[in-house]
């Protein structure tokens, strides 16, 4: 579960896991999939190898971040802004006690987290230089990704208020939280939730890795399922809120190319949405390639940060 936790001027708390070296120069940001939460370490072996200072956020409803308040409809760009929120401040705070960090960070997202990411740079440029999106699916409205049955509910839930909205999806993924929560170990959750195929089996028997992403699940649905509620019907229920032309920073789109989910159409429709953006797929990962490729991530927000 996250190490901190920061209240934004708004009273809504927000949990925050970090890694790496506090006082690093260079600070990254990883936003987490869905369901998810900040608990989540790709690979701690390839992070420790950097020096850097990672934070990650756990998004409204999950782990231990307050859900939205009453009434509010879960929206990416509100996201984004809850991490430039959280950065100014902490840029204030560590200036009053002689840390001087660089102004622009680097900012990655595995799978729904990429979408935050992309947002963060397109509505705050001036805080982010480098973006990587791992396993990210492209808007369904351009890239058909989603059951038609799916997209027809969500668009019956974007008639509602939100709170109905909110109840009704959370009470059909209840049986989510149950199956996870269940599970007598964390090397026991059903990661298929994260979209985690035979394909991604190589990927999870490196040392610790089932178990960490079990650990995030279980964090992710300790308030039971209105975090994934929430980013579910932040990316279906309504527009994403961003322009793709505004992100500015020089970004990095990974794939695997075994991932049933997010393949070369996800990736190329990214590439040519984005101003500055090259494409990697992985050869044989799927949906977890997040773990493969967290050291391929690090060199791009990083680079030059490898420990002698």
């Amino acid at each position: 579960m996250a190490n901190l936790t920061f209240t934004l001027e708004s009273g809504r708390k927000v949990g925050i896991t970090t890694l790496g070296d506090p006082i690093a120069e260079r600070m990254l940001v990883f936003c987490h999939s869905a369901p998810g939460s900040s608990a989540f370490d790709p690979d701690p072996d390839v992070s420790s190898r950097r020096d850097v200072h990672i934070v990650a956020f756990d998004r409204p409803g999950y782990g231990s971040s307050d859900p939205l308040p009453f009434g509010e409809w879960p929206s990416i760009p509100r996201l984004a802004d809850d991490i430039a929120e959280y950065l100014r401040a902490m840029n204030r705070d560590e200036s009053e006690i002689g840390i001087s960090r660089p102004r622009t960070i680097g900012i990655a997202g595995w799978s729904a987290g990429g979408r935050v990411a992309l947002a963060f740079a397109a509505r705050h440029p001036d805080m982010v230089d480098r973006v990587a999106i791992v396993g990210t699916p492209a808007p369904d409205e351009h890239v058909r990704w989603i059951d038609p049955q799916l997209t027809e509910m969500s668009n019956h839930l974007a008639t509602l208020p939100a709170d109905q909205a909110l109840e009704q999806l959370t009470g059909m993924l209840q049986p989510q939280a149950d199956a996870v929560l269940g599970a007598a170990e964390d090397g026991d959750v059903p990661l298929e939730l994260l979209g985690a195929s035979l394909v991604d089996e190589e990927a999870l028997s490196r040392r610790g890795a089932r178990d960490r992403a079990g650990r995030m699940l279980k964090d992710a649905f300790r308030q039971g399922p209105r975090g994934v509620a929430a980013d579910i019907l932040s990316y279906t229920a309504r527009p994403w809120g961003f322009e793709f032309g505004d992100v500015a920073a020089k970004t990095l789109i990974v794939n695997g190319q075994a991932d049933p989910l997010v393949g070369n159409a996800h990736a190329s429709w990214y590439q040519k949405a984005l101003p500055d953006a090259r494409v990697e797929m992985v050869p044989g990962a799927g949906h977890m390639v997040v773990i493969p490729a967290w050291e391929r991530v690090l060199s791009h927000l990083a680079p030059g940060t490898v420990k002698e």
